[in-house]
């Protein structure tokens, strides 16, 4: 058995909360190990706090796709995938090799903001951003799950 479920948030802090429960509540009723489920829910925070941030026209108010952004969450067997979209101005990676590099750098380490791709970095097992200027961003990450004994998911 396995879970997916997808949501669509206005681009407001009071969503980010709300996309975090609702992973921690659906990995606890399948019986995700805590410290697993912990560590997804920081990198969805981080993802989803992106998004409110930069994910639209900071200078418009209005609604529609740009004033909003969509989590997605698949739960299947061994693994989590989580996916955190916006259709905001995105952002430049850089060249080529740039792109390919680490999230984190020295800078980030000690920067006292710019760190939430850092983090996800740090926290999942894989991670890949795609941007593309004027046309939003992707940040997906995936992480081995462990389970509990007993868990409703787990895998044999």
């Amino acid at each position: 058995m396995s879970i997916w479920w997808s949501l669509r948030l206005r681009r407001d802090a009071a969503s980010v909360p709300l996309a975090r429960r609702l992973l921690l509540g659906t990995m606890e009723t399948a019986g995700v190990d805590p410290d697993i489920s912990f560590d997804l829910s920081v990198a969805l925070t981080e993802a989803c706090a992106n998004a409110v941030e930069h994910g639209g026209d900071p200078g418009s108010a209005a609604a529609g796709p740009a004033a909003e952004y969509r989590v997605t969450a698949y739960l299947d067997g061994e693994k989590c995938r989580i996916e955190v979209s916006d259709s905001g101005p995105g952002f430049d990676r850089g060249p080529a090799p740039l792109r390919d590099a680490p999230l984190c750098g020295d800078a980030q380490a000690t920067a006292e903001s710019g760190r939430g791709l850092c983090l996800i970095e740090q926290l999942a097992d894989h991670v890949h951003v795609r941007s593309r200027p004027g046309l939003g961003a992707v940040v997906s990450f995936d992480k081995i799950l462990k389970w509990r004994e007993g868990a409703l998911l787990g895998v044999s």
